[in-house]
């Protein structure tokens, strides 16, 4: 006898219905110019920081001058004033450039009058030419007038050297030459005297003078 064994099959599930596919997000055509943005500002960055560098190496292989121009002044700290005295002149541009004129008046008739000097080579009217062109040249300094005037605030001895008067004019080192010079204190004989044998020499004469404030 045959005997048949039937399972009864499951229902089948009914199906999902299928979720409808998201929708693409769209492109963002915005995100390569932002990178770009970014990487250029890097490179400002980066440019500046190399010019600065640069110029600061330059600097200090410049000089210490430079570099002291080249650095910033705070409020409250003290720097050293930089020189701004002319360059020395040269020998060769001196030659025939060397040109003073000195008026004496007063001083005796001996010395009084109007002398030429000229120096490198020395030469002209004035008694001692060659002693003359030393005396200028040993009061010449750097950074320094030979033949600047008194000082206003400077302390004068009352001393009274005379009625002499001189002018001196011209050119000496390449620079004008307009000075006046009189005896009529301490400090003006000084003046006076650290340019002899230019100016007379009024200690040789042994006059003996008075001050007019003196009766």
């Amino acid at each position: 006898m045959l005997m048949l064994q039937v399972t009864p099959s499951r229902p089948s599930r009914p199906s999902r219905p299928s979720r409808p596919s998201r929708p693409s997000r769209p492109s963002r055509p915005f995100r390569s110019f932002r990178s770009f943005r970014s990487f250029r500002r890097i490179l400002v960055v980066a440019s500046a920081a190399a010019t600065a560098s640069v110029a600061a190496l330059g600097a200090l292989s410049a000089g210490p001058a430079v570099a002291a121009a080249s650095t910033p002044t705070y409020a409250g700290t003290a720097r050293p004033a930089l020189s701004l005295a002319p360059p020395p002149v040269r020998e060769e541009d001196r030659v025939g450039d060397d040109h003073l004129t000195v008026t004496v008046r007063h001083a005796g008739e001996r010395v009084d009058g109007t002398f030429e000097v000229y120096c490198h080579p020395g030469r002209g009217s004035h008694p001692d030419v060659s002693g003359a062109c030393r005396a200028v040249e040993r009061n010449t300094r750097w950074g320094r007038d030979a033949f600047a005037p008194v000082p206003r605030d400077g302390v004068c001895t009352m001393r009274y050297g005379g009625p002499a008067t001189a002018h001196v004019t011209g050119r000496w080192a390449g620079r004008p030459v307009d000075a006046t010079y009189d005896r009529g204190n301490g400090c003006g004989i000084e003046r006076w005297d650290r340019l002899v044998p230019l100016l007379p020499d009024l200690r040789r004469t042994g006059a003996s003078f008075r001050s007019p404030l003196i009766p």
